[in-house]
């Protein structure tokens, strides 16, 4: 059953509303002020949001601002319910990003159909990306809208890149977006002693180099592949184009952005107060979360160079190799020459010191 926000100060109005929608096999949530439709949002996640716009406490357009502010509430489909039929009112909220637009007085079906074309239209974009390059080239086209974008390229063709071939370097503009279909990527930052220090680990799935392009900078860091991939290059024209048209689309790559955020910060975190030992164990856990074929099982092996695993950590090769044969005397790991085998995930995710 879908749930629906109804953010609406006229209890009439908010009674016959959610009346309407019960009827129709909709669970309603139901908020007498802006104030109280962002506190429920965030609690009840809802499908979608109907809101008011002229309200006590906090207006519609706060709401829509507020909500559009939090990675967990900046997708939710929403539409403004309002007596106001001023062009400028309608313009103003749907430049703020909201997905539709009902006006007072409106009949049962009018209400109705817009909501089902909303959740249809959102259901197409709660699909996680997967590996495969067919799905990316279908989300692209069916983010198009209906041929909204007439230009949008023609031309996805994956390439494969070897080993330790170079993808991006820091400092370079961002042409292209990239989708890691097969294969490892590392990105990373060199200091001026040519120390690097790894960034970010991607698996199959997952884009690169957004950032930069959101931001409208140059790479801040460079990629490297790790292990033979098979990436998907998106111009960095048809990938604008999309975030501009389609307001699903940027919200996806907006949650995906605070994501990122908040690990980076936990990184930092790491690095100012963890100890070596500890820093070590939690790298080995993070390639376990990300790289290993099936969560079933603690034994999983990984093949790490000692370099990558010191640049994910940010010390020296030589303190790494200490650590990992400390871990191995302590039963938390097993090592094969490259090969590490994690024995013990959950004794390493929770090493005091």
């Amino acid at each position: 059953m879908k749930k629906i926000l109804l953010i609406e100060d006229n209890p009439d109005v908010r009674q016959n509303t959610a009346e309407i929608l019960q009827l129709a096999s909709f669970q309603v949530v139901q908020a007498e002020n802006g104030k109280v439709g962002v506190e429920l949002a965030k609690e009840n996640q809802p499908d979608l949001i109907i809101c008011d716009i002229m309200m006590p406490e906090l207006d519609g357009y706060g709401v829509l601002y507020m909500l559009g502010k939090n990675s967990k509430t900046a997708s939710i489909p929403f539409i403004f319910l309002t007596a106001k039929t001023e062009k400028q009112d309608v313009r103003k909220g749907m430049v703020m990003g909201a997905d539709d637009y009902l006006t007072k007085p409106f009949d049962e079906m009018e209400l109705l159909d817009t909501i089902e074309s909303r959740l249809k239209r959102a259901d197409q974009f709660k699909t996680k990306f997967s590996s495969n390059s067919d799905d990316i080239v279908k989300f692209l086209d069916e983010a198009k809208g209906l041929n909204a974008l007439d230009e949008l390229s023609e031309n996805r063709k994956s390439r494969v890149f070897p080993k330790k071939t170079m993808i991006f370097f820091e400092g370079d503009y961002p042409n292209s977006l990239y989708f890691l279909k097969s294969g490892k990527i590392k990105t990373y930052k060199m200091n001026d002693d040519g120390k690097e220090f790894i960034t970010g680990l991607f698996k199959p799935g997952e884009f690169i180099g957004y950032t930069a392009i959101l931001e409208n900078d140059n790479y801040p860091d460079s990629a490297m592949v790790m292990e033979d991939a098979e990436i998907l290059s998106i111009p960095r024209t048809d990938f604008l184009a999309l975030l501009n048209k389609n307001r699903d689309v940027a919200n996806r790559f907006i949650k995906m952005l605070s994501a990122e955020i908040v690990e980076k910060e936990n990184q930092l975190l790491d690095l100012a107060y963890n100890t070596v030992r500890k820093r070590v164990a939690q790298a080995l856990v993070k390639l376990n979360s990300r790289y290993a074929e099936t969560q079933e099982t603690n034994d999983f092996s990984m093949a790490v160079s000692r370099d990558d695993l010191a640049s994910m950590v940010g010390t020296t090769t030589e303190s790494v190799i200490r650590t990992l044969s400390d871990f191995k005397e302590e039963g938390l790991i097993e090592i094969q020459g490259r090969n590490i085998t994690l024995k013990d995930v959950e004794g390493l995710d929770h090493l005091k010191f």
